[in-house]
């Protein structure tokens, strides 16, 4: 029987690269993003390999959360794994000119909104005692570094909460683990300069970074280990990059 897994922010980057190698590999899947026009053209590439479900709804809205997934259809609403991967920067400022509003959207993507698509699902993962939670993260989890306040906050926030998950679910036998990835080319860095997109592009360049199939590729290792295996923190960088700020860049 296909295992159900569900996807945030599955319209652009990792969360759709993971949504095609799941469903090409006999997971039934639930895209779910902002954006309809891109999860009605996302749903009808994935139908040609497997069953495929598509939820709109902005994780920083509860009531869009819970009624989104209240409303599953029974084939459905046994989530067997639940990929938390929407999230964004916004801004690159000092914490002394920092937008209020760039605060305020990390904080209700990367941290509220995970907590409340987690919230929305867990419950029947308990009750079955069965399931798997990835959450993921970034290198701003793991390290701060200049200007990057908020956002390494919310990203520090993602790893203690997986890490909290991790031990509250152990007695019900769900699986839970963080992966973090460095420098993805995604439309990650256009979002951060707000659609600046040479600034964006000089993010990438020099350089090999690494690509939205890449962390895709390592979650389908991930949800795919024998159950008695939990692949609990994993932090993956290119080769170039060493940190969040030292990158070999032949420029």
């Amino acid at each position: 029987m296909k295992k159900i897994a569900l996807i945030t922010g599955a319209t652009s980057g990792i969360g759709k690269a993971t949504a095609q190698i799941l469903a090409k590999n006999n997971f039934k899947v639930i895209i779910c993003g902002r954006r309809k026009d891109r999860l009605a053209e996302l749903e009808k590439e994935l139908s040609a390999f497997t069953e495929v479900h598509s939820l709109a709804f902005d994780v920083r809205d509860k009531n869009d959360v819970f009624g989104g997934i209240n409303s599953l259809p029974e084939e459905f609403s046994a989530i067997d794994v639940l990929i938390n991967n929407a999230g964004n920067a916004h801004g690159l400022d000092p914490i002394q000119t920092g937008d209020l509003e760039d605060w305020d959207a990390m904080i209700d993507i990367n941290v509220k909104g995970l907590l409340y698509v987690s919230k929305a699902i867990i419950p029947k993962m308990t009750a079955r005692e069965s399931g798997h939670i990835i959450n993921i993260g970034s290198t701003a989890a793991k390290e701060v570094y200049p200007n990057g306040n908020v956002y390494c906050g919310s990203k520090h926030a993602v790893d203690a909460i997986t890490a909290g998950m991790r031990i509250d679910l152990n007695p019900f036998g769900i699986r839970v683990g963080g992966i973090h990835p460095g420098m993805v080319a995604t439309e990650f860095s256009e979002v951060r300069f707000k659609g600046d997109a040479d600034r964006a592009s000089n993010v990438y360049k020099g350089f090999d970074p690494l690509q939205a199939e890449d962390i895709a590729d390592i979650i389908h290792f991930v949800v795919t280990r024998p159950y008695h295996v939990n692949i609990a923190d994993l932090v993956v960088m290119s080769t170039a990059q060493a940190s969040s700020t030292i990158v070999k860049k032949n420029i």
